[in-house]
């Protein structure tokens, strides 16, 4: 049988953090609610040099350096995100060239020009896909070939200022090592898929009428003290269609279209797609495992009760443990222990039992909770979740990476712990908006304490530095124009545009 999988796993996060309790005095919320309800202590700021690139382009160094890799070897950079920095060059191009700029000394100009590079884009489920793609390509190439490739993630988790989405912001990096054999995790060809063409949450372009930017323009003057001039902005627009120059970029038509980095969502309504479709996804799992024989349904245990840790999208620290009790019910369903729990807690809720599906799905909620406070999903939580936990609610959301720091913070923790590991199955279950879930697992491997030994996970975020609020602000609005640490050792964004290059050129460079 062909074993592929996770070779090595490296993650790079900012060094700036804003604590969840100064944010909660800053916007006058209750810190308990957001702490011990959704599991938040901090979040990963970027600084005014980072960004998708850059993070990105870090985590790979790390990974490279760790596991002396030549770039000859890597056959393939696949990243991951949904913030990406060009609608048509892929941000993977810009790691790239940053990587030729480092390790050309060594390996010689032009070092990564054989690297096969895209972006995959699907909301957070993008580094899924990526790594999916390249177990499907390293496997393909044979124990012959030992193809290596390199799945990269990376984003920045930025809400609107003051929006229901703020607190849940986050920000980072990683890379994933694809290898045959590899040290950490074999993944099985098996996979479980759910797509749902659903609006939960997106990042549209989104059209301003002239009118309405002059307008606003002309209101702020007004409330600096400018005397403002009844029919001006009519008078402007007039002009428009006369004007010759060809730098009037805003004037091309009579609106602006514009892309912002942060979203348009409903949570409550992501809440239940996701639900939604990971329970898809589980059920298409366990059909392709009762297909290829992974799984008897007569003879063997749930699936969930196999599988030693459960790992799932995090887009809050505590989202996997609300969000799974309907895949807990749906594995155990028919079983004399379930059997038990229903005589508690009644029978889940049918359609056919409600006047309208609003109702219908308040009921689903409801007996969401009432499974979660069962202390049989307690007992599992505790043990095949909690620890996954544990690093989100340092970071924060790292969209296309939450669901690997999740997988680097459970098994940190259990090398603390020494969990015997070795042979036992990781459940994943991973999400992105739009919507589509993967469900699939993974083969712990002997040995894989020395390669997570070498994460070095919570020691390093025990070294970043807290911002306050005014630095937090600037930082999300961009006015802060200066780095607010002095990069080391990393790389960084010198300049966008300038002379004698192409409007919006980005430059890079390591600084030492």
């Amino acid at each position: 049988m062909v074993r592929v999988g996770i070779d090595d796993i490296a993650v790079y996060f900012p060094k700036l953090h804003f604590e969840i309790e100064a944010f909660s005095k800053f916007r006058g919320l209750e810190f308990n609610k957001l702490n011990k309800g959704l599991g938040l202590t901090s979040m990963a700021i970027p600084d005014a040099h980072e960004d998708t690139a850059t993070m990105g382009a870090n985590a790979c160094v790390r990974l490279i350096d760790r596991n002396k890799l030549s770039p000859k070897t890597i056959g393939r950079i696949y990243l991951g995100t949904e913030s990406a920095l060009d609608g048509a060059k892929p941000t993977s191009t810009y790691i790239i060239d940053m990587l030729e700029q480092k390790y050309a000394a060594e390996y010689g100009k032009g070092c990564f020009s054989h690297c096969d590079v895209v972006d995959l884009n699907f909301a957070c489920i993008g580094g899924v896909d990526a790594m999916h793609n390249t177990l499907d390509w390293v496997a393909r190439g044979g124990l012959e070939e030992n193809r290596l490739g390199i799945v990269v993630f990376s984003d920045n988790a930025k809400y609107d200022l003051n929006s229901s989405g703020e607190y849940t912001q986050g920000a980072g990096a990683g890379a994933l090592l694809i290898s045959h054999q590899p040290r950490l995790i074999q993944i099985p060809d098996t996979w479980g898929v759910s797509t749902l063409p659903v609006h939960d949450f997106f990042k549209p372009k989104r059209e301003i009428q002239l009118k309405t930017l002059i307008q606003d323009f002309l209101d702020l003057a007004e409330e600096a003290g400018l005397q403002k001039t009844e029919g001006l902005t009519e008078k402007i627009i007039d002009l428009i269609p006369s004007s010759s120059k060809k730098d009037h970029l805003l004037f091309e038509s009579n609106s602006v279209k514009i892309h912002k980095e942060t979203p348009v969502f409903d949570g409550q309504f992501s809440n239940r797609c996701y639900t939604d479709a990971v329970k898809s996804a589980f059920v298409n799992f366990r059909a392709e495992a009762i297909r290829n024989s992974r799984y008897n349904p007569q003879k063997d245990a749930a699936i969930t009760e196999q599988w030693s840790r459960i790992v799932v999208h995090l887009p809050y620290a505590f989202q996997g443990k609300r969000m799974l009790p309907d895949v807990f019910f749906l594995d155990r369903n028919n079983t004399p222990e379930w059997d038990e729990v229903l005589s508690e807690i009644g029978a889940y809720p049918l359609a056919e039992q409600f006047e309208s599906a609003e109702h219908f799905e308040k009921a689903k909620e409801n007996y969401r909770r009432v499974i979660s406070k069962t202390d049989m999903y307690k007992a599992f939580v505790a043990l095949k979740i909690e620890k996954t936990q544990r690093a989100s609610s340092l970071v924060g959301n790292q969209y296309t990476g939450s669901i690997f720091l999740a997988l680097m913070s459970t098994l940190e923790a259990d090398l603390t712990e020494q969990s015997p590991l070795n042979g036992s199955h990781i459940g994943f279950c991973a999400y992105g908006s739009g919507a589509k879930a993967k469900v699939f697992e993974g083969i712990m491997q002997k040995g894989w304490e020395s390669v997570v030994k070498k994460f070095d996970l919570f020691p390093r975020l025990k070294q970043r530095y807290a911002i306050d609020a005014k630095t937090y602000e600037a930082l999300h609005r961009g006015t802060q124009k200066t780095s607010v640490l002095k990069p080391s050792a990393e790389f960084v964004l010198k300049t966008v545009g300038g002379p004698n290059v192409l409007e919006g050129h980005r430059n890079y460079t390591w600084i030492d």
